[in-house]
Parts: structure tokens; C-alpha cells; sequence
């Protein structure tokens, strides 16, 4: 190797061990700071929206993005934008609602709250979808409405008191949790989750030996979230 080709080989070696530093130094960054991890996810998801503008998914996201930055007017204008294209996207409207909470606006939190749980009212699982995003949004007074609503139109559903064993059993109210389980396993015992909360309960249950479980009946709980970071 020539003296010239030495010194090209060196260089070369040199700018590719700079170059990997700095990649890690920025994924390191990036990593620790979460507003940086934001920013790019926020310029990720708006390159998405210009190849595919009428993404209620990805509009939704971009909300949530800018409801934890505190930019309200923008997260709301998503959110908007999500549910112009699906009007019945439960976790748009429980966001809705909670970026009226943030703002200080609680008649318009309300008022827009009574809206889509009335739009819900017709149907127990629509009004379990809608407290479902209402717990993920930490709105509690909002899922014990929603919850409490479809136990009345469906007192007999072993799915509402399911949920409701489970909502208060996230919120560590065990006794109340085990009543609903209880009730659910009555009308369904072809439940091996809530068999198995049970147990944890401290309730003695027998699961039938041949079981055909429906998917309904094996869907996880959503449990309930903080709201967005």
C-alpha cells in the first residue's frame, strides 16, 4: 500500500467512526429528550397525512402529539379533523372532550360529553367502546357514566359487568370489582380471564370442562391511562 493510499484508508476509517459517534450521540438525544422525540414523530406523521390526508388514525395521533405539547388548538383541530372522517371514532371524541377539560372549558366538556354518549346510547357496546376511551383518557366521572349506562340497557350482558370488574379492579376497589366478575361468570362461565380474576379474588370457580370461548369473551381490558404526555 502506497503512502497516498494508507492516508485514504485512514481518512476514510476516521470519518466513518465520526459519523457512527454522532449517530449514536443523536439517537442518545434524541432519546433522552422527549419533546426532539416528538418533533420527529410529529414531521413522520405529517409526511403520512400529505401522501394520505383522510387517515382519522394518524390525525388522531397527531392530536394526541399536540395535546401533550399543550398546543390545544391544533390537537383539537386534529381531533376534528379524525372525526370528520370517522364520526364514531370513540377515542377522537374522548379526546374532545378531555382537550376541553385542559383548556378550562367544562360546559363545552360537558356539553360534548352528553353528545356522544347520547350518539352511544342505543347500543351497550358502543357505550363500552366510549367509556373505554374515556378511561383512557383518565376521565373517570365520564366512564362510570358510560359503564353504568350500559348496564342498564343490558343488565344480563356478561361483557358490560366484565368490564365493570375490571374498570374497578384497576381502580384497587376489589370488593366491588368481585361483585360484577361474579355476576359476569353467572351469566357466561365460558370466561377463563374472569375465572382467573376471580381466583386472585379469592372466589372458588369451576370452569366447564368443554368451553367453545368466543373472541368476545377473550378480549383484553383496556385498562385505564393517565391521558396524554
Amino acid at each position: 500500500m502506497s503512502p497516498k493510499q494508507y492516508v485514504i484508508v485512514v481518512a476514510v476509517v476516521f470519518c466513518a467512526l465520526l459519523f457512527s459517534g454522532c449517530q449514536r450521540a443523536s439517537v442518545a438525544t434524541v432519546g433522552q429528550n422527549p419533546r426532539a422525540a416528538a418533533d420527529i414523530r410529529k414531521a413522520e406523521l405529517q409526511r403520512e397525512l400529505d401522501k394520505k390526508w383522510e387517515s382519522p388514525n394518524t390525525h388522531f395521533e397527531l392530536g394526541q402529539l399536540y395535546h401533550a405539547g399543550g398546543d390545544w388548538p391544533k390537537a383539537e383541530w386534529h381531533y376534528n379533523i379524525a372525526l370528520g372522517f370517522d364520526p364514531a371514532m370513540r377515542d377522537a371524541q374522548a379526546a374532545i372532550v378531555k382537550v376541553q377539560m385542559d383548556k378550562g372549558d367544562k360546559s363545552r366538556a360537558e356539553w360534548a360529553a352528553n353528545t356522544y354518549m347520547t350518539q352511544a346510547a342505543s347500543s351497550p357496546e358502543q357505550l363500552l367502546s366510549l367509556g373505554m376511551a374515556f378511561e383512557k383518557q383518565g376521565l373517570d366521572s365520564y366512564v362510570d357514566k358510560c359503564y353504568q349506562e350500559a348496564l342498564k340497557i343490558a343488565p344480563n350482558s356478561p361483557t358490560v359487568n366484565r368490564q365493570l370488574g375490571y374498570y374497578y379492579l384497576a381502580k384497587d376497589k376489589k370488593d366491588i370489582a368481585k361483585e360484577y366478575f361474579v355476576r359476569s361468570f353467572q351469566l357466561n362461565p365460558d370466561q377463563p380471564d374472569v375465572a382467573g380474576e376471580l381466583g386472585r379474588l379469592g372466589v372458588a370457580v369451576k370452569i366447564p370442562e368443554t368451553s367453545a370461548v368466543s373472541p368476545e369473551n377473550l378480549r383484553q381490558p383496556v385498562k385505564p391511562a393517565s391521558g396524554p404526555k
